[in-house]
């Protein structure tokens, strides 16, 4: 395997680093580039604790590169701490990865002309292959010693702009790695002052993040861009009647919203052993159509596989089909957010306008509702037991109605 080298102090990670490293292997075919993150970097002895955020910045790096064997993330440098010399690096790296033939080591144009001063410079040169790859220059530097230089474009960011546009406040979420940005937001890194999000697990940003990736890649594309707009919503819903109810955090909504649809193409037997697990009973309807048990399916997923175990999540994903009892202002959320949000073509303008526009939270979700049942009225659909319970609380059963399955309007 051919390998090559990128040394740095990732402090952090930004998309200019991963288009060097693209543009290395595309142009000089190497197999994989093995990223480097330095403990503490002799070219940069003044920068912010690095020292301190080493893990940080090795966990960025990691996260940045998921899903693409090409890349590797090394703690060599970080193990050994101390300044790091490229040197004993590329030893290590060779002793460890068994490369064929030289390793690449990929060095910036902003670097190459001071090479010759690096520590045991001459030994450097006979163990690796130099690459020299354009920073601030758009020719070819001249140097004395062998190297290949590419011909990449010139991505004017760097780490240092990165950390000063946080702190500032500025415009930098999209210098680097969406995975590198939740991780900032998260931990509240280089100064980074965003709005402070309710404490508990489920507001994680990496959480969402992975609950998002599960949804992507386990239902269709359609049903996808549902639960992201249904998590939008969420989002925005959570965001204006927050003052009514502190208990509503928009990032709560949005991972309720983007998961609540994560069981709705597992098979039959799945749905219903999930729905056993969550417990209440099962209607002979709910049998006949095991995906009306998706939400309580979704519900015991959650917590299982990741560990959610706020009670209010876990009941707004069960009920957002059907409703039931006692919703609690999250889950009405949820049932508003699915019902209404933008994809769904079939919504009445005026109902839309109201959610977008409505007083109260109840009162949207009144209006819902009613939509909702007049829909599976007009269609002569029985409704579940949940739903029932649901219209009695609220005054709207009608006495005639038996009691029932439900067809689900969540199609």
């Amino acid at each position: 395997m051919r390998l090559a080298i990128l040394g740095g102090s990732f402090n952090p990670i930004h998309l200019g680093h991963l288009f060097l490293a693209d543009a290395v292997l595309t142009e000089l075919h190497y197999d994989r580039v093995v990223m480097v993150p330095a403990y503490i970097s002799p070219f940069k002895l003044a920068a912010p604790g690095m020292e301190d955020n080493a893990q940080q910045r090795l966990e960025m790096i990691a996260a940045s590169i998921t899903a693409d064997p090409r890349l590797s993330v090394d703690a060599c440098e970080i193990r050994r701490e101390g300044i790091s010399y490229t040197v004993d690096t590329i030893a290590d790296i060779i002793s460890r990865y068994n490369p064929d033939g030289k390793p690449g080591l990929i060095i910036g144009d902003d670097l190459a002309g001071e090479f010759q001063k690096w520590y045991r410079s001459d030994e450097i040169l006979s163990i690796a292959d130099i690459i020299i790859a354009r920073r601030v220059r758009s020719g070819r530097p001249e140097v004395p010693f062998p190297n290949t230089q590419i011909t990449n474009d010139i991505i004017e960011i760097s780490s240092g702009t990165v950390r000063e546009k946080i702190a500032s406040n500025s415009a930098w979420r999209y210098l680097v790695p969406n995975a590198t940005r939740i991780i900032i937001e998260d931990r509240k890194l280089y100064g980074f002052s965003g709005s402070t999000v309710d404490p508990r697990v489920v507001a994680n940003k990496t959480l969402i993040q992975r609950i998002e990736d599960e949804a992507r890649a386990s239902i269709s594309l359609t049903r996808y861009i549902h639960s992201r707009h249904t998590a939008l919503l969420a989002w925005d819903l959570c965001c204006r009647f927050r003052t009514d109810y502190p208990s509503l955090d928009p990032e709560v909504g949005y991972l309720a919203g983007i998961a609540h649809d994560l069981c709705k193409q597992l098979c039959d037997d799945e749905q219903i052993r999930l729905a056993q697990i969550y417990g209440g009973e099962i209607s002979s309807l709910e049998k006949e159509k095991p995906s009306l048990l998706h939400g309580r399916a979704c519900a015991v997923v959650l917590k299982e596989r990741f560990k959610i175990d706020d009670n209010e999540v876990l009941e707004a994903v069960a009920l957002h089909t059907e409703g039931g009892r006692g919703m609690s202002p999250l889950a009405k959320v949820l049932y508003i957010a699915d019902k209404m949000e933008v994809s769904r073509v079939k919504v009445e303008p005026a109902l839309r306008k109201q959610v977008l526009a409505g007083e109260t939270l109840d009162r949207i979700f009144i209006a819902v509702l009613e939509q909702t049942v007049s829909s599976l009225r007009n269609r002569k659909l029985e409704f579940s037991k949940n739903t029932l319970n649901l219209l009695e609380e609220m005054g709207m059963l009608d006495p005639a109605q038996k009691n029932g399955g439900s067809c689900n309007a969540d199609k």
